[in-house]
């Protein structure tokens, strides 16, 4: 019975760290929509986002059932526990690699992303994925110190997110309002779409210590 409940357990945790593999290729992909103007590239995240939100579905309820049959607890109920919220996360992050793609659409054939930022990001961009896949690798691995790292990477991010309102405020912004309100949005997103993947280490934290790290709130 116990072998059972350890193999449910262990299957959870692979789904989760699928999901968030899925999560960084569906950035991946839209972000290079966005910085290529690739509609079918950006039609392919935004039809693939469905196989993110089903797996979603299959390992809530899951871990709903864990819980109900198994009564875990201890490290077993904060990991139950905790997959639900990671989950959320993931499902988050791949929908808001969405919007990324929805963006790269709308604009095309033109680019969406004007060339005094684009160097900001492609740069976003290469941290978001890098931090979606070591938050994959510590799902399918838990190591607490290096989920606890995801936070300080995530300060590249957050630097190049607050750089872009000053180019936006510049006088010498030449792009338009549509183009200033795109570059607003999509800094958005991939601010929250890393702080998803910090989150997923602050929980991953958690589960290993029943300690939670200081974490920045999401909106």
């Amino acid at each position: 019975m116990r072998t059972a409940y350890r193999e449910q357990l262990a299957a959870l945790c692979d789904q989760l760290a699928e999901m968030c593999g899925m999560a960084a290729d569906a950035m991946l992909h839209a972000s290079n929509a966005l910085l290529l103007a690739d509609l079918e590239l950006a039609e392919q995240v935004i039809s693939d986002h469905d196989r993110i939100s089903d797996k979603w579905r299959r390992a809530e309820e899951s871990a709903v059932r864990l819980l109900a049959l198994q009564q875990p607890v201890a490290g077993d109920l904060r990991k139950v526990v905790g997959s639900l919220h990671v989950g959320a996360d993931i499902e988050r992050m791949g929908a808001l690699a969405v919007h990324v793609a929805n963006i790269a659409r709308r604009r095309h054939p033109h680019h969406a992303v004007p060339d005094e930022v684009r160097g900001l990001f492609t740069e976003m961009a290469d941290v978001a994925v890098q931090l979606a896949r070591t938050a994959q690798e510590v799902l399918r691995s838990p190591d607490p110190k290096k989920a606890a790292q995801l936070r300080d990477k995530d300060d590249v991010v957050d630097t190049r997110h607050r750089h872009l309102f000053t180019v936006l405020m510049d006088r010498e912004w030449q792009s338009g309002v549509c183009s200033a309100v795109d570059v607003a949005l999509l800094g958005r997103f991939y601010e929250r779409f890393a702080d998803h993947a910090v989150e997923i280490g602050r929980r991953v934290v958690f589960e290993a210590t029943g300690g939670l790290p200081m974490h920045k709130q999401l909106a």
